[in-house]
């Protein structure tokens, strides 16, 4: 990586109004080279009470799927006289607990990141094998916005789409006495998914068109990008608001091809937030392995916290 610049000092993609970081971030791993070996010795030592906590939901939670991907399949096979096997077909990592890969979005005709014009030369570049091949680990803070909202009395339905801006996550910080340092995988719960799992079919169809989650405007991406984070995660269906608004644009072109910040979506964070809660302790090592398939584009979050 080459020397840093602080956001406003970054160049635009013309006739986006998306500032990038192209030569400053490398294109094979993007924002997880934000994370130093120093900085995940110093991870491990957030471990204190030895405690995992995975934060997938199961493959096929969502039935059907959101925006129309396709549910898994699950066949148990008899391979042998005593032998049991599984076969998983039309398996989409988007479908449920995700990472998102470097080669997942591009902006415009800008391309992926790095300007990789070209779905194979992005594949090969930014394809998901070279996270896999180094393996995810950070130290996680969880900032816990639906707590925060119900404590104070302002908590809204997951589902009416409320943006979630820099200055609410830095008063959320402030409350659980966090602070947020270069290299953080930030963790941020909405309430969304859990709510979406208890709904039934009417209310189900609400939350999958709606959904509370980070502005998508620029000073979400400026507040990312000075803070160095490294993986960015939430427990709705795209991290941003939804359907969100288009005069703030979309959060994914402004750190996904212009940054190469990891993104997780559709995570599982009530256990986790209840615990943090207990222990009045809101970080933690937090560990990611993606499956390895080489060019892929995506893949199941494979995420936990290590408390």
């Amino acid at each position: 990586m080459t020397a840093r610049p602080a956001f406003d000092d970054l160049p635009e993609l013309d006739g986006t109004g998306v500032r990038h970081g192209w030569g400053v971030v490398p294109y094979d791993i993007g924002s997880i080279a934000n994370v130093t070996p120093d900085m995940v010795r110093e991870a491990a030592h957030q471990v204190r009470t030895g405690e995992t906590i995975p934060l997938n939901l199961a493959v096929d939670a969502f039935d059907p799927p959101l925006f129309g991907r396709r549910q898994v399949e699950h066949t148990v096979v008899e391979a042998g006289r005593n032998e049991l096997e599984d076969v998983l077909s039309e398996l989409n990592p988007q479908a449920s607990s995700q990472l998102d890969g470097l080669a997942h979005v591009r902006a415009r005709e800008h391309g992926f990141l790095g300007g990789a014009t070209s779905p194979d030369e992005a594949r090969e570049r930014s394809g998901m094998h070279h996270w896999a091949r180094r393996g995810i680990a950070a130290r996680g803070v969880l900032l816990d916005v639906e707590r925060s909202r119900t404590a104070t009395g302002t908590a809204r339905d997951p589902f009416l789409g409320d943006p979630v801006h820099p200055d609410e996550l830095l008063a959320v910080a402030k409350e659980q006495r966090v602070e947020l340092r270069p290299g953080d995988a930030l963790l941020v719960r909405t309430g969304w998914a859990a709510a979406y799992l208890a709904a039934d079919d009417g209310a189900r169809a609400r939350g999958a068109a709606s959904w509370n989650g980070l502005h998508a405007g620029e000073d979400t991406a400026r507040f990312l990008w000075n803070a160095q984070v490294a993986l960015l995660g939430c427990d709705n269906p795209a991290v941003e608001n939804g359907p969100g608004d288009r005069a703030a644009g979309s959060l994914h072109r402004r750190v996904l091809p212009a940054f190469g910040l990891a993104l997780m979506e559709l995570l599982d964070l009530e256990r986790l937030a209840a615990r943090c809660a207990e222990l009045e302790r809101w970080e933690f090592l937090l560990v990611s392995v993606p499956v390895h398939v080489v060019g892929g584009v995506s893949s199941p979050a494979n995420v936990m916290a290590v408390l």
